[in-house]
């Protein structure tokens, strides 16, 4: 299945932002994230002919700038994504205990929360970059907030699945 190259700018438009800020955690720095990003997004248009269409566009785009982010920071591109080192994403200058916390989850959950809440991915597009199912993202996005929450001593039943306060 080809796909045209308008879809894949039109990701790049909508979703540039999101990208460079995730792949600024993988790689510690803002300007090479930003380069990894024009990297990724050229990859994808190179290989537009490989997009299976199992999964979503953006989901593909997201598995190449990760592993762009890989190859630029100098670790393996065939690193199975759970493997990831700490992404770095929440500041222990800012929130110490919340970057501690993070920091605890196994690599996998570090992985799932960062896709979801750093890179704004949905749970089809996150079970399509880690090859699981929805049920297995959302399990671990539960079991991860319970745990940060517990760690934080937060009570986790008054956030819906977003985070935002309920009462």
């Amino acid at each position: 299945m080809s796909i045209a190259a308008h879809r894949i700018e039109d990701v790049y438009r909508r979703r540039h932002q999101a990208f460079g800020n995730a792949v600024a955690c993988l790689t510690g720095n803002r300007d090479s994230a930003v380069d990894v990003v024009q990297e990724a997004f050229a990859r994808a248009l190179a290989r537009r002919e490989q997009f299976r269409g199992d999964g979503s566009l953006e989901a593909w785009i997201w598995r190449i700038a990760i592993r762009t982010a890989l190859e630029q920071s100098g670790r393996p591109a065939d690193l199975p994504f759970e493997e990831l080192a700490d992404p770095g994403f929440a500041d222990p200058q800012r929130d110490p205990e919340l970057a501690a916390a993070v920091r605890k989850l196994p690599p996998r959950r570090r992985l799932i929360v960062f896709l979801r809440y750093v890179g704004d991915l949905s749970y089809t597009d996150i079970a399509h970059v880690c090859g699981v199912s929805e049920g297995t993202i959302a399990a671990t996005l539960t079991q991860a907030r319970a745990v940060l929450a517990d760690e934080l001593g937060r009570d986790q039943t008054s956030q819906t699945s977003t985070g935002r306060n309920v009462r």
